[in-house]
């Protein structure tokens, strides 16, 4: 079981793939994605079902997505969506705690769990004719869920061993926590998805099972199903098995705390003894394909995402180049965009200093690399190049069943429609040099943005973290 922290993209490429939503409501329709008909269709209860076809091999992936994450959990109980995610696997009155994962290794198949600050899934891949068992599985335990303190408070102590080993024990993630922290002044996604160890410590068996009772619904929830089968034989199974839950009343539209204007650029430093590798790095607010499309600005996203191709992806890169090959001031270094958030998301760059070099003279050289690219703009090399990866990478992508299967169901989570992945490769193609250059004006505003240095503590003896600086409103020269 994991949770998906932002810090890091997930490439322009998987998202394009990733957006993919309708919400017709009888018989659905099909449309042509990756070379196969993609059926779309939603149940009389609000259930929406994805059928991605793919015989190539006997096997199917199954997903159920809850529309609700981290981000949408109540204030003071940060690490609920993951803890409930954990307390899922506890079992129901019909199939006791255990039971579920059996006969999935039992068939031979696999199983996980996610969560991320804007939905939580659930997956199984078992041969195709196991379909229905998976799907009766899930449904069981969408209202089933049996939970008694014998079994909640040990899996409590679970996560927050967990998040010894993710956060605690990884000085990168710490910084990463710290930074989103600072970013986000109002809206939730400055939370960590895994929680506050103050509050996970709290959490109890009330209120996993008040947040379930709210959030866990057919009418809160997406299936995908990707492989072998076809569309009408994967909605009978569904109208069979999760067809039969009743919607949950009271489920409405996500609308969560937004930011205020951003007017100063904040810094932090953490320092910690076992930090190998300085680094620093910066996370700048910009529009999502989400925010951008309901703002009635399209191509944002799309020029965002050629910018970091642009800017950081590989060695061809600008701040590659500038910074390792010309001045050889870093030993790494690229910028990333994940525009898959419901709500604002991040774009941001980082590096690591060479010998000798400081994370103040690398960062004043990164931020001369952006300015001239604001400056004197993209060239035409750079442009057609760029986006004739990102279309050729996600073209590639799709001979992934299981990561099609997350794609769908990531993107139908976060706002996006059926007809926005068939014209992603048309739009990115469609990104002028004009519109890269703009969005790097706009967006990539110090006001907009939290840099955050990683360095060793030499201070503090080795294994006891020390504590992350305060944030500094200020800017570093």
């Amino acid at each position: 079981m994991t949770f998906r922290q932002n810090v890091f993209p997930i490439g322009a490429a998987i998202f394009a793939l990733a957006l993919a939503s309708s919400s017709l409501v009888t018989e659905g329709f099909a449309t042509e994605t990756a070379g196969a008909k993609v059926a779309d269709f939603k149940l009389a209860n609000g259930l929406q079902l994805v059928v991605i076809p793919d015989h190539r091999a006997p096997v199917i992936t199954h997903m159920i997505w809850y529309k609700v994450g981290a981000a949408d959990e109540t204030a003071g109980k940060s690490g609920l969506a993951h803890f409930l995610e954990h307390l899922m696997f506890k079992g129901t009155a019909k199939n006791p705690a255990g039971r579920f994962s059996t006969v999935v290794a039992r068939i031979g198949g696999q199983e996980n769990a996610f969560t991320s600050s804007d939905y939580t899934g659930y997956y199984q891949r078992v041969p195709s004719e196991q379909l229905k068992t998976v799907m009766e599985f899930e449904a069981d335990r969408m209202t089933g869920l049996v939970l008694t303190d014998a079994v909640v408070l040990p899996e409590r102590d679970v996560i927050l061993e967990e998040r010894n080993q993710r956060m605690e024990n990884n000085p990168r993630a710490r910084l990463g926590e710290q930074m989103d922290a600072a970013l986000f002044l109002n809206h939730p996604y400055g939370k960590p998805i895994i929680g506050w160890r103050h509050e996970m410590e709290q959490l109890s068996r009330d209120d996993a099972i008040d947040f379930y009772k709210r959030f866990y619904g057919p009418n809160d929830a997406v299936v995908v199903v990707a492989g072998d089968i076809e569309p009408d034989a994967a909605l009978k199974l569904a109208e069979e098995t999760y067809g039969k839950i009743k919607p949950v009343e009271g489920i409405k539209k996500r609308q969560r705390p937004q930011e205020p204007p951003q007017v100063a650029p904040r810094s932090l430093t953490l320092a910690d003894p076992r930090v190998e590798q300085p680094v620093v790095q910066r996370s700048y607010l910009v529009p999502s394909f989400a925010t951008g499309k309901a703002a009635n600005k399209p191509g944002q996203s799309e020029a965002l995402d050629v910018l970091a191709h642009i800017l950081g992806a590989g060695s061809n890169s600008r701040l590659y180049k500038a910074l390792v090959v010309d001045k050889h001031v870093a030993v790494g270094a690229g910028a990333y965009y994940d525009g898959s958030a419901l709500d604002m998301a991040k774009f941001g760059f980082y590096g690591s200093p060479g010998e000798g070099v400081t994370l103040p003279q690398l960062e004043a050289d990164a931020d001369l690399v952006i300015a001239q690219l604001i400056d004197k703009g993209v060239t035409p090399e750079e442009l057609e190049r760029a986006k004739s990866r990102l279309v050729a990478d996600a073209i590639y992508a799709q001979d992934n069943q299981a990561s099609m299967a997350r794609w769908y169901g990531q993107s139908l989570t976060t706002g996006a429609t059926v007809n926005d992945v068939q014209q992603w490769p048309a739009r990115i193609r469609a990104v002028t040099a004009q519109q890269v250059q703009d969005a790097a004006r706009e967006w990539l505003d110090k006001k907009r943005s939290v840099t955050g240095y990683l360095i060793k503590d030499t201070s503090a003896p080795l294994g006891h973290p020390a504590s992350a600086q305060p944030v500094k409103a200020e800017k570093r020269s």
